[in-house]
Order: structure tokens, then sequence, then C-alpha cells
């Protein structure tokens, strides 16, 4: 009974952590008998190797209730000082329309989400990020665009490398316009290094008889400046140079596009359409090119097929092959989006409307104008003269007089060089912010009346002229009604975490508890610049502080850099730490990058960008790593061994008992171990990738720490780095990353914003703070009982391919499907569509082997959810025995024709299984049916007829 508790017990400090796992007591201990494991030590025994444990639990805080947490945090935000900003340099305030905040970003349906893979269950997301892309298509004036990629800076590096595969220029140079934003040449200047390209940052016009493979412009500029660039875009082209403009999606609404003006590439970032500034991220950068381009083009491309009744479905083009990972000869390792804030800032245009944008877009330019005329005729010397919403004025003496008094006045101005101030326009402008600012600057009145009426026009020659977003989908959704119900019936179309589990190997899509989401949209956190003065962001600083100091704790690391905005990004930055160690140690040469065939697509991608060459190193029968193979080239490479890169547990779904013996190999040949984090919800308060002895991993935020997936982004992965290479992580041109003394000063960046993504660190901190040493331990031991539970169930219907020695997988397992598809023609792929008839997504399809799927079911499921999903796998493996005993032809079956719609049901019906076998094959399925909106989508279709812009509405209705 409740009131005989000790007050410690009734205190529940610890609640979050049964709301967090999902198998109660009761389940708990029916899962161990299933799995003939006396409890969940024994487990834990006799899965991961002795030698690795940890010989303690981690000295994390205790856990703390929900409401606690929030509170605690809720008073850190609280010393954010949020004042108006006028910093710009790409990031600008912004109003989020509210049926967007509340209807996605704070939804579990949209936030939930797993990557596009599942068309058919995704058709959502998918119209949503195509409407993405018929905006930046509109707007940039560019024929195909892709669905984002992960910062302005981070894809105007892809620009250039981009620029080097489709350039028929022999120059090894890439110029970067002088006026482009610091922080996007700080990031070119890491990543051409590697590359070995020569980097030339100079005024586009003093280079003008000069050869360059590619070239960066920026537009508007970073001063501000508007001008026509076809001219210089001409004059690079003629020599052979591959052009991208980085340019402002708000000022594209009025000025000419880069497409009218002889661009190859556009892009920059979608913030500005209804994003916060969220110190730094996460926000949409978008990337548009001619369609000649379209396979050299980076990141994920959403295109129109048809499904198999001839209509019209969407899917992600070019999928089959992920055109942006090609392992050692890879020049890009995206692998994740920003899908989540591109459904935002599409919903912004979608919301808005082409007059809206055009009335936004010009109330932003009118109330600069007016600044700037009254400042002119105050005897302020303007330094803009063609401008869109910024403008560069020289005070001289009195700059850091008017700065501080802006300050005092509520005001963040950019200091932008000396005696010069830049001050940027948003949405958010009004006109009293325009007086009170003329008032510190010219300290009188603004007549404001008198100048708007007098304000000069812009040239007509900069303003674009074409017609855009002018599809319906752009000129419909203008009130709240209709906006609520489009956004619910595009949900409605989705699978995602609210409905059932989602067992991806290797992704973790675990619980992203509500109390968890809640910090983000807080003001404090989401309205600060990341270039905002740092006393203004003690809140910030100190919930990373926090968070860096527990996932040090948790990975058994001595440095931890959060700059890295996804784990492929936290890849490069890990190994471009090991370039510059060994730089530094006269090392320069250690170059070779041992990779085990079993590593993901991104390691090899990523050996490649940071200028390293992948010799790569086999597997045995278990899938472990061949010791005496890696042994051998370890030896035959140690004169320029640089590091391995490996995964643990593996990617197989295993906890190799050698791995500290792998390490030490790499170790004693002069190499440093790079651990891929991807499988460290496996590890926390086990083990550590630190007490193993790797030297830097990166931790994946979205999968291990509770960030939600957002249906393909956003991602963060920071990295945990020993002492030796904590001097050579990133650090940021604009905004340092730690004190004056940090042992990184200097060092270039990887992403655009010195935190990456600050404002989604909150989720992880509150996962931590909730759940304690404790709970993350038991969270780790429950990912491995769920795991062993459903391999076990499983095994006797499709082989588990790979276990430890006591037969034990990790926190995942990989179904061996080849057999099947050998004897009836059924392949992993059609697992995977009837699976969706059973109202479940497919785990990982034929990754890391061909013709398997890989099952994570995470901690946060309880044994009833995974005995449905086992029920389901065991229904479908029964069905394909109706094929094995030929009951069912091999191409006339529930599997070859899933996942069956509503259209299936009604049609005339002449298969040889029932209706009800087709959408009901299991009783409680019609409980908590979803129904697929499309059939199965013709892959090669999509791929063939290249189409990545908003269809006709006939085209639906046909």
């Amino acid at each position: 009974m409740p009131l005989n508790l000790p007050l410690s017990a009734l205190e529940q400090s610890d609640e979050f952590i049964s709301r967090h796992i999902g198998p109660c007591t009761a389940e708990t201990t029916a899962m161990l008998a299933a799995i003939g494991a006396a409890s969940v030590e024994q487990l834990i025994d006799q899965t991961v190797p002795a030698a690795i444990r940890l010989p303690a639990d981690l000295p994390l805080p205790a856990p703390r209730r929900e409401h606690e947490a929030l509170a605690d945090l809720k008073a850190i935000a609280g010393k954010n000082k949020i004042n108006k900003s006028c910093i710009g340099m790409g990031y600008y305030d912004t109003l989020t329309p509210k049926v967007i905040l509340r209807n996605v970003l704070e939804n579990p349906g949209w936030y939930t989400a797993y990557t596009p893979y599942q068309a058919e269950i995704a058709q959502g997301r998918l119209e949503a990020l195509l409407n993405f892309q018929q905006v930046i298509i509109d707007l940039t004036g560019m024929e195909i665009a892709n669905a984002s990629l992960l910062d302005e800076a981070t894809a105007a590096a892809e620009a250039m490398t981009m620029a080097r595969r489709v350039s028929k220029s022999k120059s090894n140079r890439f110029l970067v316009d002088s006026a482009c934003f610091p922080q996007t040449i700080d990031v070119i200047r890491t990543r051409a290094g590697y590359f070995g390209f020569e980097l030339v940052i100079a005024a586009v016009d003093s280079v003008k008889d000069e050869e360059f493979f590619g070239a960066l412009l920026q537009y508007p500029n970073d001063r501000g400046d508007v001008s026509d660039l076809s001219a210089p875009i001409a004059s690079l082209k003629a020599k052979g140079a591959t052009v991208a403009v980085a340019t402002d999606l708000m000022a594209l609404v009025l000025l000419k596009s880069p497409g009218a003006m002889g661009a190859d590439i556009a892009l920059g970032s979608s913030q500005r359409f209804g994003i916060p500034m969220g110190f730094g991220g996460p926000h949409a950068a978008f990337f548009a090119t001619k369609e000649a381009f379209v396979r050299s083009m980076p990141g994920r491309i959403i295109g129109v097929s048809k499904d198999a009744r001839g209509n019209t479905a969407l899917r992600m083009a070019l999928q089959t092959r992920e055109q942006h990972i090609r392992r050692e000869k890879a020049n890009s390792n995206i692998c994740t989006s920003q899908v989540l804030l591109a459904n935002m800032a599409g919903m912004y245009a979608v919301y808005h409307g082409p007059q809206g944008l055009r009335t936004i877009a010009g109330r932003i330019h009118r109330l600069t104008g007016i600044l700037a005329e009254g400042l002119k005729r105050a005897g302020v010397a303007v330094l803009t003269h063609t401008f869109f919403d910024t403008l560069h004025i020289d005070l001289g003496a009195r700059a850091e007089i008017v700065y501080l008094e802006a300050l005092a006045a509520g005001y963040n101005l950019r200091r932008a060089s000396a005696g010069v101030l830049g001050i940027s326009f948003d949405e958010t402008t009004t006109r009293h912010d325009v007086a009170a600012l003329f008032k510190v600057i010219a300290q009188v009145t603004l007549d404001m009346a008198a100048i708007d009426a007098q304000v000069a026009a812009a040239n007509p020659s900069l303003l674009r002229s074409d017609a855009v977003l002018t599809h319906p989908v752009f000129n419909t959704h203008h009130t709240e009604h209709e906006m609520l119900r489009y956004l619910k019936s595009l949900q409605n179309k989705d699978l995602a975490l609210d409905h059932s589990m989602i067992s991806l190997g290797s992704c973790t899509m675990k619980l992203n508890a509500t109390s968890e989401m809640i910090p983000v949209t807080w003001p404090e956190f989401a309205n600060l610049h990341p270039f905002a003065p740092r006393d203004q962001a003690a809140g910030y600083l100190e919930m990373i502080g926090s968070l860096t100091e527990w996932l040090k704790t948790v990975t058994g690391f001595d440095a931890i850099c959060m700059q890295p905005n996804s784990g492929a990004q936290g890849e490069y930055a890990g190994l471009v730490a090991i370039r510059r160690y060994h730089a530094s140690r006269g090392d320069a040469h250690r170059t070779i990058c041992l990779i085990p065939k079993s590593a993901h697509g991104t390691n090899p991608a990523t050996a490649q960008m940071a200028g390293m060459q992948v010799v790569v190193v086999d597997c045995d029968e278990n899938g472990n790593v061949d010791t005496v193979d890696l042994k051998n080239k370890a030896e035959l490479h140690a004169a320029n061994l640089g590091c391995l890169m490996l995964t643990y547990p593996s990617t197989h779904g295993v906890f190799e008992e050698a791995v500290m013996d792998i390490c030490a190999i790499v170790h004693a040949n002069g190499g440093q171990v790079y651990m891929d984090g991807a499988n460290l919800n496996a590890q926390v308060g086990l083990t550590s990738p630190g007490y193993i002895g790797a030297d830097v991993s990166h931790m994946n935020l979205h999968k291990t720490f509770a960030i939600p997936h957002g249906g393909g982004g956003p991602g963060m992965g920071p990295i945990g780095l020993k002492a030796h290479l904590a001097p050579f992580m990133a650090d940021h041109a604009v905004a340092a990353t730690g004190s004056a003394e940090r042992v990184n000063a200097g060092q270039g960046a990887v992403s655009a914003a010195p935190f990456g993504s600050a404002s989604i660190l909150p989720i992880s901190w509150m996962y931590l703070a909730m759940l304690g040493g404790a709970g993350v331990k038991k969270a780790t031991q429950f990912a491995i009982l769920n795991a062993n539970y459903v391999a076990q169930k499983l095994n006797a219907h499709y082989p588990v391919l790979y276990t430890g020695k006591n037969g034990r997988v990790a926190h995942e397992c990989i179904l061996d499907i080849r057999p099947l598809k050998a004897a009836t023609g059924i392949a992993e792929i059609d697992i995977a569509k009837r699976l969706m008839d059973y109202g479940f997504h497919a785990p990982t399809v034929s990754f890391p082997v061909a013709g398997t799927i890989m099952v994570e079911p995470t901690e946060s499921e309880s044994q009833a959810e995974l005995d449905r999903f086992i029920a389901a796998m065991i229904s479908i493996r029964e069905e394909i025995r109706q094929i094995e005993n030929g009951s069912w032809p091999a191409d006339n079956n529930p599997l070859k024709h899933a996942p069956h719609t509503q259209a299936d049901i009604i049609a005339d019906w002449d298969r040889p299984y029932s209706r009800q076998q087709a959408v009901f094959p299991l009783p409680w399925v019609a409980a908590n049916k979803f129904w697929p909106s499309v059939n199965r989508i013709d892959d090669v279709f999509g791929d063939r007829n290249l189409n990545c812009g908003c269809p006709s509405m006939d085209a639906y209705a046909d």
C-alpha cells in the first residue's frame, strides 16, 4: 500500500525512468524467461564482454521528475537575454505562424517520423518536401532543388565540391568572393584544405583574368549590397568555372534570381521562412542547380512517380544508390537533411502565398529604405547604396558609443569593422524599431511619414519580373482553417512513432518525450542570434556546459565539441581533428584510414573528404572485424597509418570480443581510433568509447539522446575527444566556442554556427536530467533485452545472421531473408511493404548486408508492442509458406501486392487471397488500422522520368 511506503519512494524522483522504458516488471520477467536469462544483469554479462565493462556506475546527477527538470531548465533559460537582433549575417528573427508551430514543430506526428525511405507511408511529408523544393526552384530560378542540406555554410562547401565534379576546368583553384559571410568562408576554408583545393578569397572584380574551377558569390552580400551578378558570372563561366551564388530567400521574393543571372548553383538558408534563430539552428539549407547536374548534386531529392495503379505518388528520387554516398569515391558524406525545418519553411510559403511573401519582403525593404534615407539626411555615411534589408554605416569614432547605446535600448547591432556598424531588418521589425534606432544613431527624431513618402523605388533592373509560387498549393491555404486541414491531411498519410514502433536498425527510433521537446520553443532558447553578445547567452552556455560535462561522463572522453550538426558532420570533425593532430607532430603523411567492410557508407565517404586513403579491412564469417587482416594491414601501412574507423557494437549488431585488441593494434602502429557513435545506445552506462580505447567518437544525439528524427532531420553529432586531440577540435571565426584560453583557438569551423543546432540541445539535456545515471544504464540494458527478445522469438522463422559468442545480440539483430528469396522470390522489400498492411514501418532493409532486414526495437517499446510486431512478422512468414506450398502464385500474393489501399478494397477483386487477408491480416490490426495512401511505388519510373517539382492538381485527380 502507498501509505506504508517510505517518503523516498513516494517522492518518485525516478518516475521518468519507467515512462521512458517500455517493459514493466511483469513484462520484464516474462521476456527474460522467453530468452532463457535469469535476470537483466545475467543477460548483460552474456552479451557485453567483461573486459570492456565499466568498473562503476556513471557519476551522473540523480534523476529528476519531469516538472522539476523543466523548472530547472527554465531557470537556466531565463539567464539568456533576448534583444531585438539586427545582426543579420544569414540569421534573422521571424514569425512562425502558430498553426505551423503547433501542428508541425510541436506535433509528434511530424517530428517523430523517419526518413521517407518507405514512401508509401510517407506521402504527407514527401508532399511537404516537394512544396519546399518548388519554393526553392521558383525563387532561385533554377531547374531542380534538393530537399534541404544542413546549413548555409556547409551547403556552400558542398557547392565547391560539386563544382569540382562538374567543371571541365583543369584549374585547382576555387574563388570565394570576399563579400561572402565570414562563417561560410570559415567552413569552406576547412573543407578545401583537405580536398587539396587552392582557395582564393578576393573581390570578384579583382580576378577577372584568372581561371578557377568554381566560384562562390553572395547575393545580397555580407555588406548588404545588391548588384546584378550577370557579368561576373558570365566572365567566370567563360573560363570554365562553375558558379554558385549564396542567396537569401526573402530577398529573392523581390529580387532578380540567381538563375536569371546565369548561376549554375544557388544555395542558402530557409531560416527566415518561419524558423526561429535558435542560437544557430537547426535550419534547412536549400540547394538548387540545373537539371543537367542532378546526378552530381548532394543531398536527397523528392521526385514524382506512379504507384501500381498508375496514380501519382512521391518518393525519394535516385534513392537506391543514395546518390550522395559513394564510399571511397565520394566527396560528400551528406546523409542528414533538415526535413522538419524544410517542411516548416515550405508551409510558411504555403500559408502566406506569393502575395503575402511580397508584402513581408516589401515591408522589410521599405523599413530599411526609410532608415537609410533618414540617416543620409542626418549626415550619416551609409556605405550600402543598393540594398534589400541590410545597411553598413560608417560612424568613425562614434561607432562604439552608438553600439553600446543601441544595446542599452534593446537592440543588437553588428560590429562590422573599425568604425562601421551593420544593421539588418527582418519580418519582426516595426516602425517603432526604425525610429528608436534612428534616434540612437542620429540623435534626432525621425519624421517617418515624410521620409516614407519620398523613399526612392528600387532599381527595376534588379527586381524579378517572373511570377513565382503560381502552383495552387501556394494560393489556396491562407485561412487558418484551410491550413490546419491541409496539414492534418498530410499528417494522416504518414506513419510515425505516434502510431506504432519503428524498428529501424542503426537508427534508434526511441521515445522523444514531450517534456524533452517543450523547451525547444521557449522564446529564451528560440529567439537568440548565434552571434549575439556572449553575455546575452549565459543560459545557453550554462546548458551547453552541463550537457558537455554529462556527455564526457557518458563517453569517457576529456573534451566535447558541440559544433557538428549531424552524425556525418561529426565523423568529418573527428577525422579533421585526427589529421590536425598528426600534422602537429610532423606526421601529415599519416593519411591511411582502415575501415571494416561492415562500416556505414558515410565512413569511407568521410575519410575521402578528410583527404585520407581508404583501406578496407575484412570481416570474418561471424561479422566481426578480421583481426588478422587488420593487424596485417596496420603493419603494412604503419608508416602512414592515420586511423581506424570502427562502429561498436558492430554494424552487424554484435559486441566484438576483440575490440580492445583492435584499438591496441591501431595504436601500436601509430594510428588513432575513430569510433562511429551510431550504436552508442548499446553502450551507455555499461561501457564507453573512451574506456574501450577510442580516441574520438561522434554521438548521434538524434539516436541515443532522444532528439527526434523529424522525418529525416534535424540531427546533432557532437564529438568526444581524448585530451591529446582536444586542441584540434573545431573553433569558429565569428564566435569563439570557448574562453580566450581555449585549446582549440583558431581551428577552422565545420558548421555555420559555433554550437551547431543549439536549440535542440535542451532535448538531450532533459533526457539525461530526467533519467540520471541509473536511468541511462537501465535504458541500455533494456535496449539489449528488447533486441534479444525479438531475436529469440523470430529466429525460428527468420534466421538471425550474427550473434556473439553466447548467442546474444546487442541492441539490434539482422534477420536473413536470402533463403526465402531463393525459395520463393519473396525479397526483403516485399516484407517491408507487407508490414505496412499490419500497421508497422519496416526495419532497415538490406543494410549492412544485402538481402536482410535489421531490427532495433529500442528500450522504449513495451512487450505488448514487441509482441504485435513479432506476430506480424510470424504471420508474414506463414503467408510466405502459402507461396512455398503453391497455394498462392509467386507473383500474385499479399506480399507482392503490398501495401494494400482502400482503392484495392473497393475495386474488383480477383486475387487468390481475401480482402480480409489483405488489409486485416490479424484481428488487432482493424482496431488501429493505418491505411497507406498509395500502392507500391514504381521506383524505376520515378528515376527515369525525373520530376522534382509540384505536379499539377490534375495529376492527383487522375
